[in-house]
């Protein structure tokens, strides 16, 4: 009898086990780009709007259905910066894409280790990540940049709960571009 004992890796399931999704390169461009868009046109219409934060939510969803931390920050970065390019001279050019480069490796690399596809732990990930970006972005506007900021936990929570809530059916709605 042999008294070999197999080591431990760390994981229960191997990389290869874990569902890592593609895009066509339509879908990896124009969604992003048509978040954005909507995100700064549509606000000026409907006045509860620029509680949502589309381009966040689009982050989110590429990097959990790629499950690899470069993408993730390479995505977070590109998105957060074309958000940066739109959102006027007032704001400085980096802000976002800072903050969403974090969104994204977070998300890929926590999208390894749990189950990204149940509607429960989406929103969960959506709260706890919208808490996140806005800590990352208040650090770097006010520790950075001296920009004189106001953090309002109240503001933090529903803005947060409203992304969970919406980011249910966007990811839904995204999961229609997933190729295998």
């Amino acid at each position: 009898m042999s008294s070999r004992v197999m080591p431990f890796r760390g994981s229960l399931t191997s990389r290869e086990q874990v569902s890592v999704y593609e895009f066509s390169w339509a879908a990896i461009i124009f969604v992003p780009l048509i978040a954005v868009l909507i995100q700064i046109f549509i606000p000026v219409r409907v006045r509860f709007l620029p509680i949502i934060d589309l381009p966040f939510l689009v982050t989110i969803f590429f990097a959990t259905a790629r499950r690899n931390p470069i993408s993730g920050c390479i995505t977070g970065c590109l998105i957060g910066l074309t958000q940066d390019l739109f959102a006027g001279p007032s704001h400085p050019l980096g802000m976002y894409g800072i903050a969403l480069t974090v969104i994204g490796y977070l998300a890929s690399s926590l999208g390894l280790k749990i189950d990204v596809e149940n509607p429960g732990s989406r929103f969960l990930l959506t709260y706890a990540f919208f808490v996140i970006h806005q800590g990352v972005y208040y650090g770097v506007a006010h520790g950075l940049l001296r920009e004189g900021l106001q953090w309002s936990w109240s503001h933090v929570a529903i803005s947060a709960l409203a992304n969970a809530v919406i980011g249910i059916f966007v990811f839904k709605f995204l999961d229609r571009f997933k190729q295998r």
